[in-house]
């Protein structure tokens, strides 16, 4: 018998230990030992232990939920580490499910975590999060945010989504059972649509203020914990924006209009979030480049990332990075092959 099973107090479902742990938890009239089992007994499943997944996951472990899923498929890089907090320099190149999992374990060894190091898809999706009573998307693309949406609808489970861009991010609680019996609105009651393709973004290609992920990924977590413990008002029908520049934030209701049972099984997201390109871009492989460079072929090469991302390496073509591309035609022989 282990220390914590020996030390457990009568009728209480928490250790010695726990108790100490949980403390300022314990003596809050609203949450108290009620809801710090209700946390104990809570599963909840976090998709991307990046920059949301990292606050979000940090604060999940130590407000005490008793059983985190974690799935993500990707490795620590250098350009994570300004707002991935969950990670340090020496971890650069290693699995972030597995890194996150020990970082939360030494935070609270009182709660168990699962991880899944690779990336959801379809699947794989249901019968992960069939698993939870709470999913947290903290992925930054849309066809997975779609894919999440639909399956926690045909799972039924709550999805707390939170989203960063730039200097503002987003917060809302999708699919939540209300007391009339019917569910919040979904993101596809947020998005109907998917915007096209290039529209959004995404931070590598647009920049995030490293502190934006950490506030959204706690207010992210704050949604979980009144869910579990039932207490306060959550964002279901309503989504915040929080803009940091100007240090304010807005709540917009969301519309139900979405009917849930026309989800009836999870499709192809990647093609229902590229039907708004007008023409399929035409591509090269990256040895069909080296041969056009190594015959000396007559072409224009245009390099449409960032500077700082130019910097770090380039194959010698014309930075125009693609915000100003329309600012720069002038730049872009009509003559040659592109």
């Amino acid at each position: 018998m282990s220390n914590l099973e020996r030390n457990t107090l009568p009728d209480s479902g928490l250790s010695t230990e726990e108790r100490a742990f949980y403390a300022r938890h314990l003596t809050l009239s609203d949450l108290g030992l009620e809801g710090q089992m209700r946390l104990k007994s809570a599963r909840v499943l976090v998709v991307g232990a990046g920059g949301l997944g990292s606050p979000l996951l940090l604060y999940l472990a130590a407000a005490g939920v008793g059983h985190i899923g974690i799935i993500d498929g990707d490795v620590i890089s250098l350009s994570n580490l300004h707002r991935q907090v969950l990670y340090t320099i020496d971890d650069i190149g290693k699995p972030k499910a597995e890194i996150a999992r020990k970082r939360l374990q030494a935070l609270n060894p009182h709660i168990k975590i699962d991880i899944f190091p690779n990336f959801i898809t379809n699947d794989n999706a249901l019968e992960i999060i069939k698993q939870y009573d709470i999913i947290a998307d903290g992925t930054d693309n849309f066809p997975t945010r779609y894919l999440i949406n639909d399956a926690c609808i045909l799972a039924n489970k709550v999805n707390v989504y939170a989203s960063i861009f730039k200097f503002e991010g987003q917060v809302s609680v999708f699919n939540q059972l209300l007391s009339d019996g019917t569910c919040s609105p979904n993101y596809r009651d947020l998005y109907p649509t998917p915007p096209a393709p290039d529209a959004v973004p995404n931070c590598a290609e647009a920049g995030v203020l490293g502190v934006l992920p950490g506030i959204i990924g706690c207010i992210q977590a704050n949604e979980i914990i009144k869910i579990i413990t039932n207490i306060g008002e959550t964002l279901a029908g309503k989504l915040l924006i929080f803009d940091t520049l100007e240090m304010n934030s807005h709540i917009l209701k969301i519309k139900k209009t979405f009917n849930n049972a026309d989800i009836k099984n999870l499709i192809d997201y990647e093609s229902f979030c590229s039907t708004l390109l007008p023409h399929k871009v035409p591509s090269i492989s990256v040895a069909q480049l080296y041969n056009l460079q190594k015959n000396n072929t007559d072409f224009q090469l245009i390099d449409v990332r960032e500077p700082h991302e130019y910097d770090q390496y380039n194959l010698g073509g014309i930075l125009i990075p693609l915000a100003e591309i329309t600012k720069n035609l002038h730049n872009i022989s009509k003559e040659k092959k592109k």
